[in-house]
């Protein structure tokens, strides 16, 4: 069982999120808090496993409230649930340790399989948010093209190839159409990539790739 809290200043958004996912056999929300602050009482309280936190709120917001969650728990999760995909804003909530970063527009199954994800210490970004965080990436990159590390040349050409369908947002199954090849495959490869270039996860060798495409578009 996957223990939640719920953190949202807004009775209404906590009570609907509750209903929602306590539907979810293996989600248990052990509490509810209006504010960073509260939530950070709750925590010490009931030791949840994910945080829901929204980003704007009275007191103490999502941003400092998993910043502290970090800091003191750093073994519990923090996924992001706001309405604000504003790029401070995701920049800002990914830096002090959310793990995800969805809109409150998604629907309740693919929150609950975030929720989930984020558990197993996967990183969750709803649509649209890879993209902007690796416009932002590139561009602050433009003045500074660094060289790329010798681990890029240990991928293969076909790894090379996931590593770039990865930048631009596609799933494991997009990837496995594309290239003709299994899932299974596509995981083994991304499994490899992440490996060699010492990345924790997608949303880092997105990044990555966007900063070295042109050696990524090298067949050699």
């Amino acid at each position: 069982m996957i223990k939640v809290l719920l953190v949202d200043d807004q009775s209404l958004i906590r009570q609907g999120l509750k209903a929602l996912l306590e539907l979810e056999p293996d989600l248990e929300i052990v509490g509810e808090a209006e504010n960073g602050e509260i939530a950070i009482h709750l925590i010490e309280q009931f030791y949840p496993d994910v945080v829901l936190m929204d980003i704007r709120m009275p007191v103490m917001d999502g941003v400092a409230a998993s910043s502290e969650i970090q800091k003191r728990f750093p073994k519990i999760k923090v996924l992001v649930l706001t309405t604000f995909d504003d790029d401070e804003y995701v920049k800002a909530a990914l830096q002090n340790g959310a793990m995800g970063y969805l809109l409150k527009d998604t629907p309740s199954e693919e929150l609950a399989f975030a929720i989930r994800a984020v558990y197993k210490g996967y990183t969750q970004l709803g649509p649209g948010i890879v993209k902007k965080l690796v416009t932002q990436f590139s561009n602050a990159k433009l003045t500074q093209s660094p060289p790329p590390p010798p681990s890029l040349a240990e991928l293969t050409p076909r790894e090379k190839e996931v590593l770039r369908l990865i930048a631009t947002g596609a799933s494991n199954r997009e990837i496995a159409q594309q290239l003709y090849i299994s899932e299974g495959t596509v995981k083994n490869h991304v499994t490899n990539v992440l490996n060699r270039l010492h990345l924790r996860d997608r949303t880092q060798a997105a990044i990555f790739a966007n900063s070295f495409l042109p050696y990524l578009n090298d067949p050699s």
